[in-house]
């Protein structure tokens, strides 16, 4: 009810299509905004994974050695632990102070710490497959001839092995932005995400389970926008690997 007293819910009113919250804020409204923020933190979070996994992927493969075995076990430590409960635990730990990084402070209610967060719980994920492939490519006869004539490393890696991985980040690419919203949405459901007043799928969802009996669609509808979102996602990353490795494809005689 408005505060005039007449029905706000959802379908009864033409300014509110799915009802005001406790604080009379358009629902639909801060749907369509936490789409674009949750949208943000996993498309900016999968840059990030990007970023760090293709360069250390490059570096390990590529140089061997102890470069190796110190970025190995960096992907090592990140990866014994639950992505969940690591992101919560920097989330939540950011979300309180903030990040200090000298030249410039990124406030607890920004959007860089859940992404950064994500971005960075993700790069094994990444990061392993790129290396792999790397050291598998590092012995092919183009990389040998290649360093025959003289190439520098970083012209090798960028210019020789880089784009014969570029398959491999756009397929996982797809896979990570669906698995970075719905680890925004967890994080930002229990609070260790994108603060409030900011609006997200996930603490849409939060805000919804106080109604579950008298407004369950403040809950169910941002839940079905994170599954068409992830779907979504989930078959176009499928239909990209198909089209880019046609050997995957299982052919019926």
């Amino acid at each position: 009810m408005s505060v005039d007293g007449k029905p706000i819910g959802p379908g009864l009113s033409r300014k509110y299509l799915l009802g005001a919250d406790r604080n009379g804020r358009d629902v639909a409204v801060r749907l369509l905004y936490g789409g674009r923020n949750s949208l943000l933190v996993g498309f900016g979070a999968a840059l990030v994974t990007a970023t760090l996994a293709v360069s250390l992927g490059l570096i390990a493969g590529y140089f061997r050695g102890w470069a190796d075995r110190v970025i190995s076990g960096v992907f090592d430590i990140i990866w014994s632990f639950p992505v969940l409960l690591l992101a919560i635990a920097l989330g939540t730990a950011l979300a309180i102070g903030g990040l200090d990084l000298g030249l410039f402070t990124i406030g607890g209610s920004s959007l860089w710490i859940p992404t950064l967060v994500i971005g960075l719980v993700y790069v094994p994920y990444l990061g392993r497959p790129i290396r792999g492939q790397v050291l598998s490519l590092r012995e092919k006869e183009f990389v040998e001839a290649a360093i025959a004539q003289g190439m520098r490393p970083g012209r090798i890696m960028f210019s020789e092995i880089l784009p014969n991985v570029t398959s491999t980040i756009l397929v996982f690419g797809t896979l990570i932005i669906a698995n970075n919203i719905i680890t925004e949405a967890a994080l930002s459901f229990l609070g260790a995400g994108i603060q409030s007043p900011a609006p997200s799928w996930g603490n849409l969802i939060g805000d919804g389970v106080d109604f579950l009996a008298t407004a369950p669609h403040l809950a169910i509808v941002p839940g079905i926008a994170i599954v068409l979102t992830v779907l979504s996602l989930n078959v176009f990353g499928d239909g990209l690997r198909d089209a880019l490795d046609p050997r995957a494809k299982v052919r019926l005689r």
